[in-house]
């Protein structure tokens, strides 16, 4: 690899800037200075030392994000913030993207990175990754909509769902309103949203608590974000 491409990727500017870097004599490879973008470097065996803190490389970046509400789940939107917009900007030289995408209007876990392989398997229906919602419901969830999100709900366009678990949290029968957690294994458009519209009732809250068996770090408050844990990025890719 390039060296300025690794100083870009690790979040020392863009490949423009990373040549002032250089320029200024803070880089050193396996003990020499180096002033040579194009200089290639081996990531996994030679020393990189910028300004005296040695670069530990990794290829992917994994970050979990809470998504707050009237941030659209897209890496470029002419109109609207993004979840990219979110990140430090060294972070959004890593080129991450969202996996899958939670409505605009929607809270919750977001898991950001620039691995395709790993996006593909956890959103693959094939996969049966598991996503689990907290809900607030207009309407009383009773025990025949737990019977039919188990069986398998059929979308207004005919899109037949996999069986889903709910499960009723509360209700307060005074406003008419229920909150509810519901888990399921795929992740067509406002999935959650028609579900609940089948059996005539709507969502007017949704938050997502976990992905697989990542859930949502409760002490990130909205919009904040960090890296996944060895042990959470290892439940994922098991």
């Amino acid at each position: 690899m390039r060296l300025d491409k690794l100083l870009a990727n690790m979040g020392f500017g863009t490949r423009k800037t990373v040549k002032g870097v250089l320029k200024s004599k803070v880089v050193t490879v396996n003990g020499l200075i180096e002033k040579e973008g194009k200089t290639q470097v081996d990531p996994e065996k030679d020393t990189i030392i910028v300004s005296g803190e040695e670069i530990e490389y990794h290829e992917f970046v994994y970050f979990m994000l809470h998504k707050p509400q009237g941030v659209v789940s897209a890496t470029t939107d002419n109109v609207h913030k993004t979840v990219i917009d979110l990140l430090e900007p060294q972070d959004q030289l890593r080129d991450p993207f969202p996996v899958g995408r939670l409505d605009k209007d929607t809270e919750g876990l977001l898991i950001l990175t620039n691995d395709g392989t790993l996006a593909h398997n956890l959103l693959s229906p094939k996969k049966h990754v598991d996503k689990c919602y907290e809900a607030i419901i207009e309407g009383i969830v009773e025990e025949k909509d737990i019977q039919e999100f188990a069986s398998g709900i059929t979308l207004d366009d005919g899109f037949n769902c996999q069986s889903a678990h709910l499960e009723i949290i509360s209700i307060d029968f005074e406003k008419e309103q229920s909150i509810i957690r519901v888990t399921i294994h795929e992740g067509k458009f406002h999935q959650v949203k028609r579900m609940f519209e089948a059996v005539d009732k709507s969502v007017s809250y949704l938050k997502r608590l976990s992905m697989g068996n990542v859930q949502l770090d409760e002490t990130l408050e909205l919009g904040d974000y960090r890296q996944l844990t060895k042990a959470e990025l290892d439940s994922l890719t098991d």
